[in-house]
């Protein structure tokens, strides 16, 4: 347990310090979620009222496009350089390898938008609960979109063009996380309670954790075999 234990933490800390070698393939996302939510005031209305009932989706609709955008960097670049083959080759399961890998893609594509998002929040008049319950959202659906996204780039990933099939594969895929994550927030407004909410969007990441890192593998090794 400890020798895997150290495994997993082992692919962690390697693909961060990647990431932040190659700080570019990252800074574009989190740029394009600030630009587009911080224009789109500039782009629309001013209006306070107008402003308030679209922030909920847009910041989710920022923040989904962004993770898209860095996710292709998941697992295109182990595919490139043969160290994908070296985990498949690995003594160790790889579901749970897949899964760190997973891990180190949500702390670098998906947290910097979270500490992000409150500032966006207040720029776009949402109040200190619907910030709340909107990191709250962003907490537990984000790591659903990388779950979701790493089994299609699993399945994609040995496609000399997969960006615009990736696109359409996980997109259908996560508008419930979407339409829940935005709705908590606009039920703070309405004064309506968010505990269903909040169980529905826990259930999909317990299920996503669950079996996202299974499917993967298993599309891993019809990609490379």
């Amino acid at each position: 347990m400890i020798f895997l234990l150290r495994a997993l933490w082992a692919v962690i800390r390697y693909d961060l310090v990647l990431s932040f070698r190659h700080k570019s393939n990252w800074a574009n996302a989190w740029l394009f979620f600030v630009l587009v939510v911080s224009l789109f005031p500039l782009a629309v209305t001013p209006d306070i009222v107008l402003l308030h009932s679209i922030a909920p989706g847009l910041i989710w609709v920022a923040a989904l496009l962004s993770m898209l955008l860095s996710l292709p960097h998941l697992l295109r670049s182990d595919y490139e350089d043969g160290s994908l083959a070296a985990l498949l080759l690995s003594p160790y399961p790889l579901p749970f390898l897949i899964l760190s890998k997973i891990v180190a893609h949500w702390l670098v594509s998906a947290l910097p938008l979270i500490l992000i998002s409150p500032v966006l929040g207040v720029a776009l008049h949402l109040s200190l609960e619907e910030i709340s319950v909107l990191i709250v959202t962003l907490l537990l659906g984000t790591p659903v979109l990388s779950l979701v996204g790493s089994v299609m780039m699993a399945l994609t990933v040995s496609l000399p063009h997969q960006s615009i099939l990736l696109s359409l594969l996980v997109l259908p895929l996560c508008v419930p996380v979407l339409v829940f994550g935005a709705g908590a927030v606009i039920n703070v407004g309405l004064g309506l309670s968010n505990e269903g909410v909040f169980a529905l969007m826990g259930a999909i990441l317990v299920l996503a954790v669950t079996c996202a890192p299974f499917a993967a593998s298993g599309a891993l090794r019809v990609a490379e075999f």
